[in-house]
């Protein structure tokens, strides 16, 4: 039946009303009623009887002969006890024990037709739906579907053409959904909760108010996120009329929905167990089933090529697929393959895969890992154990061992076929070798290394007969050989993967970031830094002036590099993510990484920078001039192992690891924001390189790559196989900003006064429900405005806001600078252009609240913060040698007002005295300055002082709008202010030494 769209259709009860009664008529389902519905143990008790008396009656028949006439109630007390204490899937799966009475709660599909009892009590489940169930007071949902009586998915439904979408439905959930509801309590009720609309569908296992993640389970469209226009169908028809479907959801309900179980280690060495019940997505599930379907039909002997890119889950992909091989039979009803072997080099998979196929299938035994040698692996083939997880360094024994077993067939899956984070070491690197002699030869090394992938490709084009062995093989960035010996050759003659997630999806749906949107060369990070700094327009920017004295750097100057990199991480990276962003910095050869390495230190203690660790990552030996000795990673690391490394750069005190030749491929640090980027990359490797910089992470808005050795075109074209949008642009005008600012204000929608108000809210310690009833109205202010807007003018206007936001964040990671105008709009508009997201791809907000970067870091965070340099501190700064006749407090505040009011001329009286006292009286009890104070000279102590100064000034701007507004938008006069403060502050506590 196709699903037709109609204006009564497009109503929200209608819509409901549709899928409904497409699962009644069509998908096997029977309708509930809300007088079935027991609330206090939210189950449909008339559906789960009727189940139990059609399916199970001769034990109900002696649990009536135990019970009496209590035996409906005490089996539902025992009923909610066992879900309370194991949660639904598991009974479900396995159902209960009542008085030594077992009771199935549900029966699924057998793998053949030879059962047909089986068969024939899978036809006594139950699906119902229920519209509108009032599931606590008068609260309702829109729909819920129950299997036997227990109810297993809710859905909240909107739609576009009333004003609403899937955003709204998503709202919904996390504002008046709680998840001490018994209906949507974790485990024990509902499975997964579905928000959608006619265009796109949603889903989250676990409510938890504001932190709910919803996951999106759409099909894709152009290689983008959402889906496809179908001709006479909404857009979602594909949820209802397919995934819905009675044997699709039991199916989804034995073989793919589990708990992940993992143990959560904490910094003091507790341990703690996070639960996550895992439902596929929609590509996950796509992906399987459409595969096993191409198996069924055509045997063995068959090559899958699955591009999924990272952030896609390809682990439970992987995980689902291998325990359905294993298992899988033809229409003959004969199991077609004898055994799976899963060739990976990652500890997680082989872990999560023996794990979760336990909780799919609670069998032990199941999965062997080879982990010694290759007569390990001749032995469980011969067991006849069904998994075989092995490395891939033994991939070429696996296939020497079933070249023997013709009479067999085994599906072999490989899992990233990319070498790992251990890099290679041909030879040691002697001292006589200059810097450009060791990246030349660590090219031609890096030429010569055969990585895992090719390994793989070569081994498989010597097999000759492969006919009862079939390949899967799972990549994001998948080589041209690997396409051609994998991939599907199509009419056009070119090679295809059997399925795809592409990199853009993956972005678009929020799973991974754009790592092209902020990449600059070196080149243009000096003309925009230099533009900054010399245009008068940004006269209340202060850049970072050290960038000026780089007009060109050499090809080899390291120390110049290291300079340009640590201080743009200290200015810009290290405010990213809450204080938590780390850096990496790709080095052209292990000679480059030494050579870093020992630059990188030597600044950093030059400049007596704190809390900025170095890691250091390379193979084997270097000889350096510099040096007595040969240099080793772990000598370097002080004697941390190898092994060690990822886990010590995931420490806050570790921030750049320096690499050559490790660590580009395959490895996960979702904290990672920056690339330094010295070496010539290219192909695939430069996809993956860059690529380690995608991962999400609470609080991580973007990312920026700083490349001192590629040109933007390479870079593009190595991405463009994978990731079908081009970004890359360094054309960048740092005036626009400003324009487009003017631009804003002149749609005559945003009050400033609003933007003011709402960012002094943000910067409030203490939230409130007053404080955030506030921010709402500000933005809404706004926001109703542009609600009258039409929906080509709402797209304009998103389009510029955003537009302002891009541009903002790319220049302040250029060059530093504080316009509180300009600041105070980009965290605005972050919040205001949710309200008008009218287009959405689908990305997922991450954040709850926005990361205030640029004026301080979060509580506990490193507390200092570089915003200009050393040499603005103000002239007057003079520290004499011994005390200081004490000058009195009260004069002293009314020469500072003076003092301003001479130079700016301001008009501000004694009254502001108390505004300077306060302050004054802040920075005077701040026990971390006190400290800084008494081991540092004034100069250095300035450092310190700053970012705390900045913090009282926010703290105390409410107080007094009118000066504080002055010191916030005049960088001079605060400049000034902070000179004079600053010098008693120092002198006090400087005398408490000294006393």
């Amino acid at each position: 039946m196709i699903t037709q769209v109609t204006p009564e259709s497009l109503k929200e009860r209608a819509f409901q009303t549709i899928i409904k009664d497409y699962l009644i008529n069509h998908n096997e389902y029977i309708e509930g009623f809300n007088d079935n519905y027991d609330r206090h143990y939210a189950m449909d008790t008339k559906l789960l009887f009727d189940f139990l008396e059609a399916s199970q009656k001769k034990k109900i028949d002696r649990l009536k002969n135990i019970y009496k006439e209590n035996y409906k109630s005490k089996i539902i007390e025992n009923l909610d006890r066992t879900l309370n204490l194991r949660g639904s899937i598991h009974v479900l799966k396995h159902g209960i024990k009542d008085y030594g009475v077992h009771l199935d709660l549900a029966y699924f599909k057998p793998p053949t037709t030879l059962n047909p009892d089986q068969f024939a009590l899978y036809e006594k489940n139950i699906l119902s739906v229920t519209e509108e169930l009032k599931y606590i007071d008068e609260k309702r949902i829109d729909l819920v579907i129950f299997l036997n009586g227990l109810p297993i998915i809710t859905m909240e439904l909107k739609n576009p053409f009333t004003g609403q979408d899937y955003k709204n439905a998503i709202s919904q959930y996390k504002k008046d959904r709680n998840s001490k509801e018994l209906l949507f309590r974790f485990k024990e009720r509902s499975i997964v909760n579905f928000a959608l609309d006619t265009d796109q569908v949603y889903m989250a296992t676990k409510l938890a108010q504001d932190k709910t993640y919803f996951l999106p389970f759409n099909k894709g469209n152009d290689g983008g996120a959402g889906n496809p226009e179908v001709f006479g169908k909404m857009k979602t028809y594909y949820f209802w009329e397919e995934v819905l479907r009675k044997d699709s959801l039991l199916e989804i309900l034995e073989k793919f929905i589990y708990i992940n179980k993992v143990e959560d280690i904490k910094v003091n060495g507790d341990v703690s167990l996070k639960e996550t019940v895992i439902f596929p997505r929609y590509h996950q599930l796509n992906c399987v089933r459409e595969i096993l379907d191409h198996v069924r039909k055509k045997g063995t002997g068959n090559k899958y090529l699955v591009q999924h890119s990272a952030g896609s889950g390809k682990t439970n992909s992987i995980t689902w697929l291998t325990h359905r091989l294993a298992s899988i039979h033809d229409e003959q009803n004969e199991v077609i393959f004898n055994g799976v072997i899963v060739v990976t080099d990652r500890t997680v998979l082989d872990e999560q895969l023996q794990s979760s196929i336990y909780q799919l299938e609670h069998k032990i035994g199941l999965v062997a890992k080879i982990d010694k040698d290759s007569s390990q692996l001749k032995d469980e083939l011969e067991k006849g154990t069904k998994i075989i997880i092995s490395t891939i360094q033994k991939f070429p024994y696996i296939l020497d061992e079933l070249s023997g077993t013709k009479d067999k067939r085994y599906a072999i899956v490989i899992d990233e076929a990319h070498s790992s984070t251990s890099g290679k070491n041909m030879m040691a690197l002697k001292e006589s070798l200059s810097l450009e002699e060791a990246a030349d030869l660590a090219i031609k090394e890096e030429r010569q290394i055969v990585d895992t992938e090719d390994k793989i490709n070569n081994e498989l084009e010597r097999f000759v007969d492969d006919s009862n062995i079939s390949f899967f093989a799972f990549t994001a960035t998948p080589k041209g050989t690997t396409l051609k010996l994998f991939g599907e050759k199509q009419d056009d003659g070119k090679y295809y993967p059997f399925h795809i997630y592409s990199m853009r999806q993956a972005i678009e749906e929020g799973f991974i970031l754009d790592v092209l949107k902020n990449y600059m060369t070196y080149k243009m990070y000096y003309k925009v830094g230099k533009h900054i700094e010399d245009d008068p327009t940004f006269d209340k920017a202060k850049a970072a002036k050290s960038i000026a004295r780089f007009v060109s750097i050499h090809p080899h100057n390291i120390y110049q590099k290291t300079e340009v990199m640590i201080e743009h991480f200290r200015n810009s990276t290290r405010k990213k993510i809450g204080g938590q962003a780390k850096a990496m910095l790709v080095t052209s050869s292990r000679k480059h990484a030494v050579r870093y390495k020992l630059a990188f230190d030597k600044y950093i203690k030059e400049k007596g920078y704190s809390n900025l660790k170095t890691l250091v990552a390379f193979s084997g030996k270097v000889k350096d001039e510099y040096m007595d000795e040969e240099l080793s990673e772990s000598k370097m690391n002080d004697g941390l192992k190898e092994s060690n490394v990822p886990k010590e750069f995931d420490k806050d005190e570790s921030k750049v690891l320096i690499v050559a030749d490790k660590y580009q491929t395959g490895f996960d640090q979702p904290k990672l924001h920056t690339m330094y980027v010295d070496k010539k990359l290219s192909g695939v490797r430069a996809v993956q390189t860059l690529s380690r910089l995608n991962r999400i992470y609470p609080g991580k808005e973007d990312t920026f790559i700083l490349d001192f050795a590629n040109d933007p075109e390479d870079i593009k074209e190595a991405f463009l196989p994978f990731y079908k949008t081009t970004v890359l642009d360094n054309d960048i005008e740092p005036n626009e900003i400003y324009t487009i600012y003017n631009e804003i204000f002149d749609k005559q929608v945003i009050n400033k006064e609003d933007v003011i108000k709402f960012v002094d809210l943000i910067y409030t310690k203490k939230e409130s429900k007053n404080a955030k009833a506030l921010m709402e109205n500000y933005v809404n202010n706004t926001s109703n405005r542009i609600a009258k807007f039409s929906r080509e003018e709402k797209i304009e206007i998103r389009s510029l806001f955003k537009k302002f936001i891009s541009l903002y964040n790319l220049i302040i990671q250029i060059a530093p600078f504080i316009d509180s105008e300009l600041h105070r709009l980009s965290i605005y508009l972050r919040y205001l252009i949710k309200k008008i997201d009218i287009e959405s791809t689908g990305g997922i907000d991450i954040t709850d609240k926005v990361i205030l970067e640029y004026y301080r870091l979060k509580e506990g965070k490193e507390e200092s913060i570089y915003l200009e340099d050393e040499e603005d501190i103000g002239v007057n700064v003079k520290v004499a040698g011994g005390s200081k006749a004490k000058e009195d407090e009260t004069d002293y505040l009314s020469s500072i007002i003076n003092n301003l009011n001479d130079r700016f001329g301001t008009d501000f009286s004694d009254s502001e005295k108390l505004a300077v006292e306060q302050i004054r009286n802040s920075l005077k009890s701040d026990k971390t300055l006190e400290l800084k104070a008494q081991a540092n000279t004034a100069e250095n102590f300035r450092h310190a002082f700053e970012p705390s100064f900045d913090g009282k000034i926010i703290d105390e701007y409410g107080k007094n709008q009118n000066f504080y507004g002055k010191v916030l938008t005049d960088e001079s006069f605060k400049n000034k202010l902070m000179d004079l403060l600053m010098l008693e502050v120092y002198n006090h506590f400087q005398e408490q030494v000294r006393s």
